[in-house]
């Protein structure tokens, strides 16, 4: 198609040329110039290609003596490139002296400026050079000027300094000049300093620019709805925020915790059941069965009946065993905790787990076993190994090796090591 039209644009120039030859070749007209007693008399055909002729060679030597300043300038250009290109390979390697040597080099032309200072201040923080780094920030012109501020917010953290890049990622944000790279670290530095307002703010930002991965800035936003919901200072507020956040958000096991603890913290034990026992019939969660047991003292009956009801779902959970072992302690009932306590120990070691079996046995009257127990999780958190555990005062104790039962993905019990 494009063709054609080139085609005809062709005839359509061929056929105006040769009307207007038609019609010049009757009359070519007369031209006639007289300056200072000399007359010049031509027709206005010569007098027009004569001027065509005249621009072209006005053209051809002005390009002429220009070709001497633009090949130079191609060769600075091209030094520039080179040296901006050696710096960012330097940086790369890890050779940071080299890299702000070339990248300073690079920074001279104003082409390369902008990138080659930002780089530069990099290598310097990298390096330790912390006033070479802040000075090479401090020259980024105004074209740089948010890249530069994010820049420095990164060094400001990295050096542990939450509160000063907090403040001066605030600022930007009210003067409608945070880059994306800022608006991902004001999320970092408000989650830090305990601002989790201020990182809730910074997300929509974020969303609406899709520079994160879908699951990026899922895991982003879980981080900071769950600080949001943590820190919610008062019932109302915390009902705001769940209320606030999507479906999607709703259904994640780390946010139902976050909203389930401070709900129980705020005296609203019931929510925080609710929501629990709403997404363990949607989807079994090792995490939300932990949280199940740390609610307090709330509905202590119906609780152990729903964990106790549980364990056919999940009977081989060792954070399912723990809750159950810790509703038990809380209602004194100490064999029955003793026993599941156990099985979960046995399922998987953790600090958790030897702490609540340490609460039984004190609460057993057994304080050298419980003595025993605090020491283990604190091994266990540790990443020590644990120390056996001396028999309880009560009796005997049955020895026989613990057998947990298997289930295929149908829910189906199969005997240990089937497929």
């Amino acid at each position: 198609m494009r063709i054609w039209r080139t085609v005809a644009l062709l005839l359509v120039v061929a056929v105006v040329a040769a009307l207007a030859w038609h019609w010049l070749a009757a009359d070519p007209g007369t031209l006639q110039l007289r300056i200072r007693g000399t007359t010049i008399e031509t027709s206005v055909v010569v007098a027009v290609a004569f001027l065509i002729l005249l621009w072209a060679a006005i053209e051809i030597v002005w390009r002429l003596l220009r070709w001497p300043f633009r090949a130079w300038g191609r060769s600075v250009r091209r030094r520039g490139r080179e040296r901006l290109a050696t710096g960012l390979t330097a940086f790369a390697e890890g050779d940071y002296a080299q890299a702000e040597r070339q990248l300073a080099k690079a920074a001279g032309h104003d082409a390369f400026r902008t990138p080659a200072l930002l780089v530069l201040a990099r290598a310097a923080h990298e390096r330790g050079a912390e006033e070479r780094a802040s000075a090479a920030l401090d020259e980024v012109g105004e074209r740089g000027r948010r890249a530069a501020d994010g820049l420095r917010a990164r060094f400001l953290l990295d050096q542990g300094r939450q509160a000063e890049a907090l403040a001066l990622l605030k600022q930007n944000a009210a003067g409608d000049a945070l880059s994306l790279r800022g608006a991902r670290l004001l999320v970092d530095a408000a989650l830090a300093e305990g601002d989790p307002q201020a990182a809730l703010d910074a997300l929509p930002a974020l969303a609406r620019s899709q520079s994160l991965t879908a699951d990026t800035l899922a895991a982003l936003e879980t981080r900071v709805l769950a600080a949001a919901l943590a820190a919610a200072p008062d019932a109302g507020r915390l009902r705001a925020l769940w209320s606030g956040a999507s479906r999607a958000q709703r259904r994640r096991p780390e946010l139902i915790a976050a909203f389930a603890r401070r709900a129980a913290a705020l005296d609203e034990p019931l929510a925080a059941l609710d929501e629990i026992e709403s997404a363990q019939r949607r989807e079994w969660s090792d995490e939300l069965a932990a949280v199940y047991g740390e609610l307090g003292a709330a509905e202590l009956p119906a609780r152990t009946r729903k964990a106790e009801g549980w364990l056919a779902l999940a009977p081989n959970s060792a954070s399912l065993l723990t809750t159950l072992g810790r509703l038990y302690v809380q209602q004194a009932q100490w064999p029955q905790a003793e026993d599941v306590l156990e099985r979960a120990l046995a399922a998987a070691e953790s600090p958790a787990a030897w702490e609540v079996l340490g609460d039984c046995r004190a609460g057993a009257g057994d304080a050298a076993a419980a003595a025993t127990c605090y020491a283990n999780a604190l091994r266990v958190a540790r990443g020590d190994a644990s120390v056996p555990l001396a028999p309880p005062a009560r009796g005997d104790v049955d020895t026989h090796p613990l057998a947990f039962e298997e289930r295929s993905e149908h829910g189906v019990p199969r005997l240990p090591g089937a497929r």
